[in-house]
């Protein structure tokens, strides 16, 4: 078993924050102080600087913060393999997936995966593509799965789904437009986009670079932090909404809204597994396998999603 005192102290390390980290582990703040301070005491160092209610780390916190995502890593990496020989899989695996991902693709791959493995330890983090990437690069998450078309250097990308974008408004709305538009009338419509830092408003600005056209030549009336936000504004505005298809499917498909054909202005990307160069792990590669097998069978059975799958091999 790991020492929990690292633990503690990696989690309250990188939150800097005795606070967010009792939160984090469940457990009560004067635990955590009193887990620090054996550390403290174990070490004969000082490990935070305590100014007010800021914490900071101490050069002694910071080379042991250095070494104990190795350790940490070291441990989980041990338990697999020791509970391996019961041939038992357990141990821990930490995702992150930005918002459209996490709401319209992983639900029911991460109830068949628990139910399959139900001796791992399995967390999500939800958030947009740049605050998983940024979790990814902070060691705070194992894996992740974003959209966007953006690619940091210090991170690998795996091709996963191909996912297009359609402009769409409710059953409701009052606009004057038909099943297609240009793109100049485009400019005219008011629209209700994601926010900044997602996938999602990154390839509409790229796929408007196509025409020459710059996201502040468009009528937006408003940003919003998700798709869930964005159906139910349209339902009461005469707006137009540009989502994933795979988001809004099924109300097409009851007629509750309406998809917009953009003539000459194609929106797409792709979904990808993400995850620090060099950074291998039994739990990682379990997971991306089974979300592989997953995709083949719903292909197999016609499904949308296995239609949208690449790289299946």
């Amino acid at each position: 078993m790991s020492d929990f005192r690292l633990k503690v102290f990696y989690i309250a390390a990188k939150n800097l924050s005795f606070t967010k980290a009792a939160k984090e582990l469940f457990v009560s703040q004067p635990a955590v102080t009193k887990h620090i301070q054996e550390l403290e005491t174990a070490y004969q160092a000082r490990l935070f600087d305590r100014t007010g209610n800021k914490l900071a780390l101490t050069p002694a916190g910071k080379l042991l913060l250095s070494h104990c995502e190795t350790i940490l890593s070291d441990y989980r990496q041990l338990e697999y393999e020791m509970h391996l020989l019961n041939n038992e899989y357990t141990g821990e695996l930490r995702l992150g997936a930005s918002t459209t991902i996490a709401q319209y693709f992983l639900p029911q791959i991460l109830a068949e995966f628990i139910n399959r493995y139900p001796s791992l330890h399995l967390s999500m983090t939800s958030a947009n593509t740049q605050a998983i990437e940024h979790a990814l690069l902070c060691h705070d998450i194992d894996l992740g799965l974003v959209e966007g078309i953006v690619r940091l250097p210090e991170l690998k990308y795996e091709p996963l789904l191909k996912d297009e974008l359609v402009a769409v408004v409710h059953k409701s709305n009052r606009l004057p437009v038909g099943d297609e538009i240009t793109v100049e009338q485009l400019k005219e419509i008011p629209l209700v986009l994601r926010e900044r830092g997602s996938g999602t408003l990154d390839v509409i600005e790229s796929a408007l670079k196509t025409r020459n056209l710059k996201l502040s030549a468009m009528n937006v009336r408003l940003f919003l932090g998700g798709t869930e936000s964005i159906k139910s504004f349209l339902k009461y505005s005469n707006s137009m909404g540009i989502v994933s298809f795979l988001s809004i499917a099924e109300e097409v498909a009851k007629g509750e809204f309406r998809i917009i054909d953009i003539n000459g202005l194609e929106i797409t990307r792709h979904f990808c597994i993400v995850h620090r160069h060099g950074h291998d792990n039994p739990h990682i590669n379990k997971f991306v396998q089974y979300v592989r097998q997953y995709l083949q069978r719903k292909k197999k059975e016609g499904d949308i999603i296995g239609q949208m799958a690449i790289n299946l091999e």
